[in-house]
């Protein structure tokens, strides 16, 4: 029966990793689809990016409490799963609490540890859920949450709340068989832990054969439990959990008010001024802007997927606030939605069919897009360094420079920079004619 059981586990182990590391590459593929950019420069200062942001949560600290359990919720992910390396060599050989007897005493403090970050973690995961469903915050009650999204947030909690009270319990049930001397328990006595010896009593009326049953369903529920949500994390807003450290590691360390020139564009204007400087060979770029997710940055395509979906970005954009169709959110959940429909589309061909869709037009209207007024509070908001503005810019780029598809004042004001070099209906040689008066 044993070794039936690790094979049993052996099989599930590895259908999970498989499955998981498939997805994985079709994520990498994805976020490969977009233009080359180079983020190798200031390795020092990208990795204490990467400490701060990711692994700190730097920004999260903008509201202290909210930011404190959101890290015991993280910690807890991090931390208990250290936990999940004895589970996995216990179910691959065969054996029960395999470091309990090489680490003494440090193995009770460490499983001690874990117990009183697994109460916390249930404490947040339910507060974290009455503030989703019943004090109901206004950044969760966006309509770009509607469905799945709104769902999704509400499983993972609910899922981290039942894994730790699985953990709970498996303990319970074998320290207290431990107590009793039972064959398999007895061998490695661990004593009582800080928080599962108060569950004593629940249990302690049940037979032993119970008690080791529960105690191995819970076992088993909790492992398969943790490789079911490994993959289900790639088609989940936490993903971020993963992908928050490249994604803070490869941020753009210009200020961010600098905006990124089309090198081609800039040219154009140089040699409007001075024509003796256009070369003759000149070459036009194919494109002006974005269209669709390939037009944009392998970095833009990285942000669309480490979107933690928290609203913040569009709780401080003034256009969101003030009735407009625009939502910085929703502009990277539809960028992860179309690329995740272009890979598909690819893997189906071999290359990409034209299907009709684009980013722009299909899943992005020119009304959100002129609605941004390019203030960088969604940017600053961030608490994993995302720019949905980046996205936005280019986009409108292809709007006025593919389509000349521009509001009139726009047209007005680019008509006046070109004959004009200003935005306004004056002459140059008029510009500083309100010193005279």
């Amino acid at each position: 029966m044993t070794y039936l059981l690790q094979f049993l586990f052996i099989a599930i182990f590895a259908v999970a990793v498989g499955l998981f590391s498939k997805k994985a590459k079709h994520i990498w593929q994805n976020i490969r689809l977009g233009k080359d950019e180079d983020f190798s420069d200031q390795p020092a200062k990208r990795w204490k990016n990467t400490l701060l942001l990711a692994f700190g949560q730097k920004k999260m600290f903008k509201n202290p409490l909210v930011a404190l359990m959101h890290f015991v919720v993280y910690a807890g992910f991090l931390i208990i799963n250290i936990e999940m390396l004895e589970i996995v060599l216990d179910g691959v050989l065969g054996t029960h609490r395999l470091f309990a007897p090489y680490m003494g005493g440090f193995y009770s403090f460490l499983i001690n540890a874990f117990e009183c970050l697994a109460v916390a973690v249930i404490a947040v995961c339910a507060i974290f859920l009455i503030r989703r469903n019943i004090l109901k915050i206004k950044r969760f009650l966006s309509k770009d949450l509607q469905g799945w999204p709104r769902s999704d947030a509400n499983f993972i909690l609910i899922g981290e709340i039942i894994l730790m009270c699985l953990f709970l319990t498996m303990n319970a049930t074998d320290t207290l068989l431990q107590s009793r001397g039972a064959a398999g328990y007895s061998e490695h006595l661990t004593g009582n832990f800080i928080v599962s010896q108060h569950l004593h009593g629940i249990f302690s009326g049940l037979s032993d054969g119970t008690l080791m049953t529960i105690e191995r369903m819970a076992w088993w529920i909790h492992i398969v439990g943790i490789l079911a949500y490994l993959n289900y994390l790639p088609y989940s807003k936490h993903l971020h959990i993963m992908l928050a450290f490249p994604n803070a590691y490869f941020a753009r360390l210009e200020p961010q008010g600098t905006m990124k020139n089309m090198t081609s564009i800039q040219n154009e204007v140089l040699y409007a001024m001075q024509p003796e400087l256009a070369p003759t060979d000149a070459v036009a770029p194919d494109k002006f802007g974005a269209r669709d997710v390939m037009d944009l940055s392998w970095r833009n395509l990285l942000d669309a997927y480490s979107c933690t979906e928290c609203g913040r970005c569009s709780a401080a954009c003034p256009a969101t606030t003030t009735g407009k169709l625009l939502s910085p959110r929703k502009i990277m959940m539809d960028t992860r939605d179309r690329l995740e429909e272009v890979g598909k589309n690819i893997r189906t061909n071999g290359s990409f069919q034209d299907d009709g869709k684009s980013l722009l037009h299909s899943y992005i209207t020119v009304e959100e897009l002129r609605a941004c007024t390019t203030c960088n509070a969604c940017v600053e908001e961030c608490p994993v360094s995302i720019s949905p503005l980046e996205i936005i810019l280019e986009l409108r780029r292809s709007l006025v420079m593919e389509e000349s598809n521009a509001p009139q004042e726009w047209n007005n004001m680019f008509s006046s920079i070109e004959n004009n070099f200003a935005p306004w209906k004056f002459s140059p040689d008029d510009r500083d004619a309100w010193i005279n008066s």
